[in-house]
């Protein structure tokens, strides 16, 4: 191995120890629940649990639902943006970036004070009213993830001549949007979503703040209390969040190493009059 490969390499595998490591660690402790022998007994605790499998269930019904309605406020606003207002583009930008520099903890206390339940706009006097706004908490701090990766996946497009040649066939923006730009920026809007899935299953003050039986509050419950469970609750967290990572690279990386071309599904056109 040349001198000028072995820095890199050398570095490459630090970083590797560096994160492997206490993985490994909490691996091996969360294998040791019975005195002298390995075991997967904490695991099998964890999914005996019922608040295991109900905050999970919950946590993942939430992240599908901001993983749609995130979907459903970005791509419609990137699309536009890039297509009639690149001028606003910045401002975009800036408002996406707000929710990395506005702490969650902000964003929960300013809920709750406009949505109380004597509020004008009562979302916290019911459970369902509080689930609403526990999904609209979780697309704000989506927001950036969603948005960079559908708007990277439309730089990635000529949006301007699909846009052009779905209205010579006489579609309307609705199906423009539907049939023309969603399937060609589909591996950006699946990237943003599984990025938005791993953040919602693993967060703590929102839910906790606003009382909902999430994963990421009952993470913390059984950190406080018990020894090896937490171990192994920090792996199955891990697996989740991999797992994601790996749907990711599948969904966005099909076709790598060749150029991406747009696809122009078939439209029907108007009759000529």
């Amino acid at each position: 191995m040349t001198g000028s490969r072995a820095g890199p390499v050398a570095a490459v595998l630090l970083c590797a120890l560096y994160f492997l490591l206490p993985l490994i660690a909490t691996f091996e402790f969360s294998l040791s629940m019975i005195r002298n022998t390995w075991s997967f007994e904490a695991y099998r605790v964890v999914f005996a649990d019922a608040r295991f499998r109900d905050t999970f269930l919950f946590s993942a019904v939430a992240a599908l639902a901001t993983i749609v309605l995130g979907t459903l406020i970005v791509v419609p606003t990137a699309y536009w943006v890039r297509l009639r207002l690149p001028r606003l583009r910045p401002a975009i930008e800036f408002i996406t970036l707000l929710p990395l520099v506005i702490p969650p903890i902000v964003l929960v206390f300013g809920y709750l004070r406009l949505y109380n339940s004597s509020s004008w706009l009562p979302f916290t006097a019911t459970v369902g009213g509080t689930n609403v706004l526990l999904v609209f908490g979780y697309a704000v701090l989506a927001l950036p993830y969603m948005f960079r990766a559908v708007d990277t996946g439309l730089q990635a497009i000529d949006i301007r001549t699909l846009t052009e040649a779905a209205e010579s066939l006489g579609a309307s923006r609705r199906t423009i949007l539907l049939r023309v730009i969603l399937p060609n920026v589909r591996a950006a809007v699946l990237s943003g979503a599984f990025l938005t899935f791993a953040i919602v299953i693993g967060e703590f003050v929102l839910a906790s703040l606003l009382n909902r039986p999430a994963f990421g509050p009952y993470l913390q419950n059984v950190g406080a209390n018990r020894a090896y469970e937490p171990a192994a609750l920090a792996m199955i967290a891990f697996a989740v969040t991999w797992g994601c990572m790996m749907m990711l690279q599948l969904a966005g990386g099909g076709r790598a190493g060749r150029p991406r071309r747009a696809r122009f599904p078939k439209l029907r056109t108007r009759a000529a009059p």
